[in-house]
């Protein structure tokens, strides 16, 4: 378990390097958010697409990521919400230890 101080003022981990899988457990219970084998396919995935872009996805981006790597069906803005409700990029980038998106309230 990590302290407050690991984290900004509104969640987001300070040091990207500090995540785990404990971590996400943390940060997605904060949330409200029970972890299935849905959500870990989705928080893997925001972490390719950081380290293959230097960049957290928005929901645009995301939507269209997830449709290219798990294919249409996982590519829509209704599964991502079902998953994380609210702001799918947002959330998901926060539990999968990523910077809050650019362009995401």
């Amino acid at each position: 378990m990590l302290t407050q101080s690991a984290f900004d003022k509104e969640g987001f981990l300070r040091d990207l390097d500090a995540w785990s899988p404990a971590v996400a457990e943390q940060l997605a219970a904060a949330e409200g958010i029970s972890l299935s084998a849905a959500h870990w396919e989705i928080l893997y995935l925001l972490r390719d697409y950081y380290q293959r872009y230097d960049a957290s996805p928005a929901m645009r981006p995301l939507v269209k990521y997830c449709a290219r790597e798990l294919g249409p069906e996982k590519g829509k803005s209704l599964y991502l919400l079902s998953l994380f409700p609210g702001s799918p990029a947002r959330i998901g980038c926060k539990i999968a230890g990523l910077p809050k998106p650019e362009n995401c309230l």
